[in-house]
């Protein structure tokens, strides 16, 4: 009987993981069919299951029950989403066409996270919801913040405020350089090369360069994948800084989880570069797959975090870093344009 009890109650539990992570996943889908309405099409999958799940949060509160799944969601299926977003880092094109953009890229990383946390300390902005716009701002939106995160023990609702933030305003700016792009005296590769360098994620730089021609598309992906390169080193870089300031605390407050993930990004990343259309032909459509997987992996993460958002914190703690993420996003597009 007591077997029987056990037994009921692991199934039981068992189930509840699972529902919690399916029910991540049940909002995603719901991001991705408001994603295609009319206004939201421009904001994506990713912030649009954000604003879901935050509005979710909002009018039923956190669904306890499934927690454990919710919180697997938010924690594992993060860190794959991450692993796999490695396959779209080709290291062999950076190191052979990308050395002179890597400089330049790491200028504008340096940059991006210096200004924003002057620029937050003299706002008095929530520097850690800040810290974090500045590395989504500088390397590659959500993917960086969420890599950054873990590191830098940020709440899950400071992550989930800030890749909503970099979203939106990702998608404001990348629509900003449409208009702009008959009106700046570049040649479509210049254009191409200040898309890549300044705007936040790779579909952001993939709108605003699309129009401009194949080859202004083909540079901007390639400047920015510099920007995806440079993540690895400096998430190390905030490992070392991290560890330097948690000296003198105790050992359970200072202590940093490694991120093992990055070392699967990085595999990947080679096994993409050198295996993978070499030794192992494959086609447009499984990389297409991959990428679509990748998606919905982080689509359903986000959505673990944003359900950890409470809108009264939200108005009170994201308004500042958001003004100063703009202002920063326009200064690194200058700075872009004159480093070209």
């Amino acid at each position: 009987m007591a077997s029987d009890s056990v037994t009921n109650k692991n199934g039981n539990k068992n189930a509840l993981w699972i529902a919690g992570i399916a029910f991540t996943f049940f909002i995603a889908l719901l991001g991705f069919l408001l994603a295609k309405v009319p206004g939201f099409d421009h904001i994506g999958q990713l912030a649009s299951a954000i604003i879901i799940a935050v509005a979710f949060r909002q009018i039923f509160g956190y669904p306890e029950m499934l927690r454990a799944g919710i919180t697997f969601s938010s924690k594992k299926l993060l860190r794959l989403a991450i692993i796999l977003y490695g396959l779209k880092l080709n290291i062999d094109v950076v190191f052979k066409d990308g050395l002179g953009l890597l400089v330049r890229d790491a200028v504008i990383i340096a940059f991006a996270i210096g200004a924003m946390v002057l620029l937050a300390k003299w706002m008095k902005a929530d520097k850690n919801i800040s810290l974090l716009l500045g590395v989504g701002t500088g390397v590659c939106g959500a993917a960086a913040i969420a890599a950054v995160a873990p590191i830098v023990k940020a709440k899950d609702e400071d992550t989930a405020i800030g890749v909503g933030i970099i979203a939106l305003m990702g998608t404001v700016f990348a629509i900003g350089y449409t208009i702009l792009r008959p009106i700046v005296p570049l040649i479509p590769t210049d254009y191409g090369i200040w898309s890549g360098m300044s705007l936040h994620e790779l579909a952001h730089v993939a709108i605003a360069a699309a129009p401009a021609g194949e080859d202004a598309l083909a540079i901007a992906l390639l400047a920015k994948l510099g920007r995806v390169f440079l993540l690895v080193p400096l998430c190390f870089i905030f490992i070392y800084l991290m560890k330097r300031k948690s000296k003198g605390q105790d050992e359970e407050q200072s202590k940093i989880e490694f991120p093992w993930f990055l070392v699967g990004f990085i595999l990947l990343s080679i096994f993409g570069s050198y295996v993978l259309g070499h030794s192992i032909p494959v086609s447009a459509g499984f990389m297409e797959g991959v990428s679509t997987l990748t998606t919905w992996l982080l689509t359903a993460a986000m959505v673990g975090l944003g359900l950890n958002v409470s809108l009264k914190d939200l108005r009170d703690r994201a308004m500042k870093p958001l003004l100063a993420m703009t202002i920063v996003s326009i200064c690194v597009s200058v700075l872009a344009y004159f480093i070209i």
